[in-house]
């Protein structure tokens, strides 16, 4: 077992590409606080321990997990049950857009941006229908 305390480095050599690089090291790399920095290969300009290798080694793990089908980013709040729910409801005359709101989980611009005052849909509420389609 290999013992490092925070802000020691791991050395590696790299001789293929940099995606070989081990599930341990970057998990010491990112969360344990411990610098990372590859000395020879494609790799070479990784380095944790400075504010440039650390946006390079991010941005590499990005482009890994994109072409692992993976797409980073906040989950919006409008979902398509919640949005056909929001639909039937504007469609009724009595529909208080406030505790809709409320009951919804989401703000009034959420709600507006998804579905007009008669209860119809706008072009994010289909956007976001044919996304969860596909």
């Amino acid at each position: 077992m290999l013992l490092l305390s925070f802000s020691e480095r791991i050395l590696i050599y790299l001789s293929g590409k940099l995606s070989n690089l081990s599930a341990r090291a970057k998990i010491f790399a990112t969360e344990k606080g411990i610098g990372l920095k590859v000395l020879t290969g494609r790799g070479a300009a990784i380095d944790t321990t400075t504010a440039a290798g650390k946006l390079v080694f991010g941005i590499f793990a990005a482009l890994a997990a994109r072409a692992r089908g993976r797409n980073g980013g906040r989950p919006y709040k409008m979902t398509p049950a919640k949005l056909r729910l929001a639909m039937a409801a504007m469609g009724q005359p009595g529909t208080k857009v406030g505790d809709l709101c409320q009951e919804l989980n989401i703000t009034r611009q959420t709600l507006y941006r998804h579905v007009a005052p008669n209860g119809s849909l706008r072009p994010d509420g289909k956007k976001l229908l044919e996304r969860k389609r596909a």
